[in-house]
């Protein structure tokens, strides 16, 4: 057993991302379940983190069952469940979605408001994001919404290749109303506070493992812990110098986690 890179020691806990880290379109990454396992006998505590609106925690677990990874629904922090968080936390009470069907259960307590919401919730439509879509998401914020992205990634990896995420129009949103969207899921550092303190760590303790050099790696290090960048999924090359971050560590998979971390 090697000692782990001084910028890695101390982490006692990990944020494992999903699409493109743990599994993409073909199927399992290839060692990915056993990395699992040597992770969880080490003794360090682990939560999948994933910005997906398009599948509910449920299937998320019977997913990641049927590829070898064993999980339960308190160990999958999603990007819906941190905007209802937030929806909660600001006494909001009237909502118009545009989120995906698998989606707009999480948001139940709510009532679907489409004339006069207090706020705009977008995630990922995939080809839903039609013109007629996006202008009534426009028209619904008027003066007063808030515009509350549940994620502003940019692509994901489909197996048709590389597609749009809702970062592009949430962007097209913020530039017709002239504001922010406040942004919930990864990058945001109240999301990876949230799921840090699902294990108990302080995000100084936690290191996120990903594939987006952006929203996986940069979130990380901008709100305190690690990032550990895998050249799967959506990784391409360049992408690093691109975005200007500088990971923690760059590893070709999520299988040479356990020998990165010393185990």
């Amino acid at each position: 057993m090697s000692p782990a890179p001084a910028a890695l020691r101390g982490v006692r806990g990990l944020l494992l991302d999903l699409d493109g880290t743990l599994y993409d379109p073909d199927g399992p990454i290839p060692g990915a379940a056993e990395a699992v396992v040597r992770l969880r006998a080490a003794g360090l505590a682990l939560r999948y983190v994933t910005n997906t609106t398009r599948q509910p925690r449920a299937a998320l677990v019977e997913r990641l069952g049927r590829l070898g990874l064993p999980s339960a629904a308190d160990e999958i922090f999603t990007a819906p469940r941190a905007a209802v968080a937030w929806l909660e936390a600001h006494a909001v009470r009237r909502v118009a979605l545009h989120v995906a069907a698998a989606a707009a259960g999480e948001f139940g307590r709510f009532r679907i408001d489409d004339v006069g919401p207090e706020a705009v919730v977008v995630g990922d439509l995939g080809p839903a994001w039609t013109f007629e879509r996006l202008n009534r998401a426009f028209r619904q914020l008027g003066d007063r919404a808030t515009l509350l992205a549940i994620q502003k990634n940019r692509h994901w990896r489909s197996p048709e290749g590389l597609v749009l995420d809702a970062g592009p129009f949430v962007a097209a949103l913020e530039y017709a109303s002239g504001r922010s969207a406040v942004t919930v899921g990864k990058p945001s550092a109240a999301f990876l506070e949230a799921a840090a303190a699902g294990l108990g760590l302080p995000l100084a303790d936690v290191a996120l493992v990903g594939d987006d050099v952006v929203s996986d790696v940069g979130g990380a290090l901008a709100a305190g812990a690690r990032g550990v960048l895998v050249r799967t999924g959506k990784f391409r090359p360049g992408d690093v110098e691109a975005a200007g971050v500088r990971p923690t560590a760059v590893i070709d998979s999520v299988a040479a986690l356990p020998g990165l971390l010393g185990l």
